[in-house]
């Protein structure tokens, strides 16, 4: 089978493995918690629940998706896919950059078996610990989300053009929740020394030149190449990074101090409101988190970029491009904006 894919399929099916590598990793250390510190019945339960509402999901979102026009699907993947793409980026450039803490699978791990380890264990039905099998499930669907938009996404956009594309992604999933479930669980341990703050900058890239790619597409736009202008996109997306790397590290330099990172936009319903706004409130931070991310800014100039990109027809392919170098630029300088002190 492998001597028959073409570029573009090597490429959809190595940056869907890496994605979803990530998340599993996250994932496995989330269960290897749960299981550790409490209950193993009980967090392989949670694991079960959680993998039977993704695949009823996945079940549900395909066919439906499928149905939609392709210049709306591709405008809509796009956007999300540059919005989480950037979010990634941007961690990943203060991570590179020294302004925010490297990713710590192990320092994870203790965290949630500490706080694991001090909840009374309560039975409901026929689990034994709820809080390891809630703790589990929440885990295994929250990441698991972000494996089905990633597979949906990526194998039905594609599958135009290419009637193996949803396949491959299902494949490249796959592959990689198996390798990494297998190589925690053998290891009995997180995955800490698995390059994840590397793999996201390289699916962040991914993400947003493909994001760029079909948005733009969707809102009207003609790549002078079509397929080839990726070989454009992604070089032009890495240089930008490692551009902005190399600013925030001589900012980094100077040792001035900065204002705090990630600012919250938008809070959950605190423990005095009741139970129906703790919920709806909880529901609606959880998709919200999940779209927009740490910084409404960043969705908003999306939207904005396809709006020119429309308005200006066939010929503004070069908008998105545009639009990412600027959003990232802005929103990390931002971010790492020295504090103003008294004189």
């Amino acid at each position: 089978m492998l001597h028959s894919l073409s570029g573009s399929d090597i490429a959809l099916v190595v940056s869907v493995f890496l994605a979803c590598a990530v998340e599993a990793v996250e994932a496995v250390t989330i269960i290897l918690a749960a299981g550790h510190s409490r209950d193993w019945k009980s967090a392989f339960q949670g694991v079960i629940s959680a993998l039977v509402v993704l695949a009823a999901l996945i079940v549900v979102l395909g066919p439906s998706i499928d149905k939609l026009p392709k210049s709306t699907l591709r405008l809509a993947v796009g956007g999300l896919l540059l919005v989480f793409g950037m979010q990634w980026l941007r961690k990943a450039i203060l991570r590179a950059s020294g302004f925010k803490a490297l990713h710590d699978e192990e320092k994870i791990f203790k965290e949630e078996v500490a706080a694991a380890e001090k909840v009374a264990k309560v039975s409901h039905f026929v689990v034994g610990d709820w809080y390891a099998f809630t703790l589990a499930f929440k885990g295994v669907l929250l990441e698991g989300l972000e494996v089905v938009f990633i597979v949906v996404t990526f194998g039905i956009i594609q599958k135009g053009s290419n009637p193996q594309a949803f396949k491959l992604a299902v494949w490249g999933a796959a592959l990689a929740v198996i390798i990494v479930a297998i190589a925690g669980f053998a290891v009995h341990k997180p995955l800490s020394k698995v390059p994840e703050n590397t793999m996201k900058f390289v699916v962040g890239i991914l993400l947003t030149s493909f994001g760029i790619f079909w948005g733009s597409e969707g809102a009207g736009a003609t790549w002078p190449h079509s397929d080839l202008s990726l070989l454009g996109i992604i070089p032009g997306v890495v240089l930008v990074c490692f551009a902005l790397v190399a600013l925030l590290k001589s900012r980094k330099a100077q040792g001035k101090p900065v204002r705090a990172l990630n600012l919250p936009t938008f809070s959950e319903p605190g423990k005095d409101s009741s139970r129906l706004v703790r919920l709806g409130g909880g529901f609606l931070f959880f998709w919200y988190d999940f779209i927009i991310g740490d910084d409404w800014r960043v969705a908003a100039g999306v939207v904005l970029g396809f709006f020119a990109t429309h308005a200006l027809g066939v010929s503004a392919w070069w908008i998105m491009p545009v639009v990412v170098a600027a959003m990232l630029s802005y929103t990390l300088h931002e971010a790492t904006r020295p504090v103003k002190t008294a004189v």
